[in-house]
């Protein structure tokens, strides 16, 4: 009876997360825009979704931005996880206590402390000042998928290197980054999900002149929401399944 009750409760949870999601995917197929009445199967707003201008600048943002953040997260990520790694233990514990901050915070939090730090330095918002605010909170997570695999390594093999002649660099490029690849792939991927998907670190840091998908659709709702964003909503929710699916396996696999 208790096993019951527990898949009970799991089946619940998962009808009150996905029944909507599901129903913002049948409705995105709806000839008509009455949300109340289905008025036959048609790709009819998809096709309006692609000739949207202001959708097609706004994914453009969106797209280039996660590519551009990823990147950048990527490599000044796993340089900072080889450098934490090389630390003493209390140095080495505050780093990662710095590094798990940002994670922990409620994004709002992050948003508007970036944002009062553009106004500080007087930079105007717009799609730099969003692509460094991407950049900062994709950071951590690159670095917290790629110390493990730093740990798992034996620490005698980078200095075995420079023993037998390679120079830093070399054993940079050819001995530490191959041994930590999967965890860098796993942190590139989550950056660009996240990215991807984020809303409120992206409306405080940018302008209403620059917008990606997310402040797009919020902006949207002052108006009533139009059917395109149904179809909009469908493809972000398939595409960002896919690249949690990719991110979780290769998780698994890391910990195999």
């Amino acid at each position: 009876m208790k096993n019951f009750f527990k898949k009970f409760y799991l089946v619940l949870v998962l009808i009150f997360l996905y029944v909507p999601i599901v129903v913002l995917i049948c409705q995105s197929f709806n000839a008509g825009k009455s949300r109340a009445k289905w008025e036959g199967f048609s790709f009819h707003w998809y096709r309006e979704l692609f000739q949207n201008a202001a959708i097609m600048k706004a994914l453009w943002v969106t797209l280039s931005i996660a590519v551009l953040a990823t990147i950048a997260a990527t490599i000044i990520g796993t340089l900072a996880a080889i450098g934490i790694h090389a630390m003493r233990k209390r140095p080495q514990a505050l780093m990662m206590t710095l590094t798990n901050l940002p994670n922990t915070m409620p994004d709002i939090v992050t948003g508007i402390s970036l944002m009062l730090l553009f106004i500080f330095f007087k930079v105007d918002r717009g799609y730099l000042t969003m692509l460094l605010a991407h950049i900062a909170f994709d950071i951590p997570y690159v670095v917290l998928s790629v110390l493990p695999k730093l740990k798992q390594m034996n620490k005698h093999t980078y200095e075995a290197a420079l023993d037998l002649g390679a120079t830093p660099r070399y054993a940079l490029t050819h001995v530490l980054i191959p041994e930590c690849k999967q965890g860098i792939i796993t942190g590139a991927l989550l950056s660009f999900t996240l990215s991807l998907d984020d809303f409120t670190i992206s409306y405080f840091t940018t302008s209403p002149l620059v917008q990606n998908l997310s402040t797009l659709i919020y902006s949207a709702t002052k108006l009533g929401i139009s059917p395109v964003y149904y179809a909009l909503s469908s493809l972000m929710f398939v595409v960002l399944l896919v690249l949690l699916l990719v991110v979780n396996r290769r998780t698994a696999e890391d910990k195999d």
